[in-house]
């Protein structure tokens, strides 16, 4: 009696978790880390310093500055900067990016001044291309979801294009906003924040 009411109890906590979750559980460690291996350079191109012309729907064409680097487990981080005529800043955001090895996926969430971490997302690589989608503007009174497409991606160039909707994806305003980049900075890495004491720097001991 007490097996089968385990059983039942089993069975009723697996159906509580998300399909997500029951779908990372099915993945052994090495089937994870190989996965990881595969899509680990998929944001390389990203690396680096970049400046971009831009033109959108709601606020015209507009220009800045993208710089992101890997940090030492992996991740990027970059930030994104739109600049006005004599340099002021119109507009920051800063994006950490992350593999889920388990889900076969990236996840990001943007940071904002102020915001939280609210703006999250997942992305893909399909092809030569990156796709995204992504929450913007969560704590602000017109959040919405943008489907986010990098390509034609070349050493020192790179092109971005989004679709957004402002109904949860019910409907779609396609070509919302496009991106045209161009380098003029090498792709960067950072080291370790908090090294292990041999690495540390012998001066600071």
């Amino acid at each position: 009696m007490h097996h089968h009411v385990f059983a039942l109890c089993a069975a009723g906590l697996l159906a509580a978790v998300p399909l997500v979750a029951q779908t990372a559980l099915t993945k052994t460690e090495e089937q994870a880390k190989a996965s990881y291996e595969a899509h680990r350079g998929d944001f390389d191109y990203l690396l680096g310093d970049w400046e971009f012309t831009a033109e959108s729907r709601q606020y015209g064409k507009f220009h800045g500055y993208w710089s992101a680097v890997r940090l030492a487990e992996g991740q990027i981080v970059d930030e994104y900067r739109v600049i006005g005529d004599k340099n002021e800043t119109y507009y920051v955001t800063t994006t950490l990016r992350a593999y889920n090895a388990m889900l076969e996926r990236w996840e990001l969430v943007g940071m904002d001044s102020g915001k939280g971490l609210q703006d999250v997302g997942t992305g893909t690589r399909v092809g030569s291309e990156m796709h995204i989608e992504q929450r913007f503007g969560v704590m602000s009174p017109e959040p919405s979801t943008w489907r986010i497409r990098y390509f034609d991606i070349r050493p020192n160039h790179f092109s971005w294009s989004a679709d957004r909707s402002t109904d949860g994806g019910k409907t779609w305003v396609t070509g919302f906003q496009h991106i045209q980049t161009r380098r003029i900075g090498p792709a960067r890495t950072m080291g370790p924040l908090a090294p292990p004491k041999h690495l540390a720097d012998p001066a600071k001991k």
